[in-house]
């Protein structure tokens, strides 16, 4: 019962995810931004909690309102204020998928691991927070495959979530800039261009970073350090 438990509250949040997040989409932010930010300015508080609780849900089950929801973070909160919201919602929602996919499969991916040669999984085990780092900070790998990944991986809870909570957070920024500016573009019945994040200023910096965090990787590597 235990280790179903956690794939119960999963579908549980699936329910209140599809209830909360169903009318969710650039349509609806376009049609309801004036009521929306009015109503944010007035319940500031109340607001954030309900935004961060509605990032736990879509990070958890995987949902693609996530990039909408970045935007709107920018655009109701502003660019440092969203992106910390953003940031906090989608650290979390990734841990409780962690945590519940590792408990209800553990037997599952057990068999997967023991797949992973033995020198692998001692990186894995020592080096996990760096390689987690870098996949998080390159926005080119899809977050909901990067937390499979590493629930079949092992990676430990405590390196996955400040791995996760650091990552994200640059590109998590720019998408939240870009909100903050974003709505004159929705009053105009247009869509975000959200390509930016892909231009070589933004790219470039974001692959120096994980370049950055995999350092003492390939320290340990050209040291002959095992251990």
């Amino acid at each position: 019962m235990r280790r179903i438990l956690p794939l119960v509250v999963l579908i549980a949040l699936a329910a209140a995810g599809f209830i909360l997040l169903r009318g969710v989409g650039w349509d609806s932010l376009a049609r309801h931004q004036g009521q929306v930010t009015a109503w944010v300015s007035g319940h500031p508080i109340g607001s954030a909690v309900l935004f961060v609780i509605a990032y736990i849900l879509t990070a958890a089950l995987s949902l693609p309102q996530a990039t909408v929801l970045t935007v709107a973070g920018g655009l109701l909160f502003g660019s440092v204020t969203g992106c910390a919201l953003t940031v906090t919602g989608a650290t979390i929602g990734a841990s409780i998928l962690l945590v519940a996919v590792r408990s209800a499969f553990a037997q599952t991916l057990d068999r997967q691991r023991h797949r992973i040669p033995a020198r692998v999984q001692h990186r894995l085990k020592r080096d996990g927070f760096s390689y987690l780092l870098a996949l998080r900070l390159v926005p080119l790998f899809p977050f909901w495959v990067v937390n499979l990944a590493a629930a079949v991986a092992g990676i430990r809870l405590a390196v996955f979530l400040p791995a996760t909570l650091l990552g994200i957070a640059p590109a998590s920024f720019v998408v939240s800039s870009i909100g903050a500016g974003v709505g004159t573009i929705l009053a105009q019945g247009r869509t975000p261009d959200l390509s930016v994040i892909f231009a070589p200023r933004i790219l470039l910096p974001l692959l120096g970073l994980a370049a950055l965090s995999l350092l003492p990787v390939l320290f340990r590597g050209r040291s002959g350090v095992d251990a």
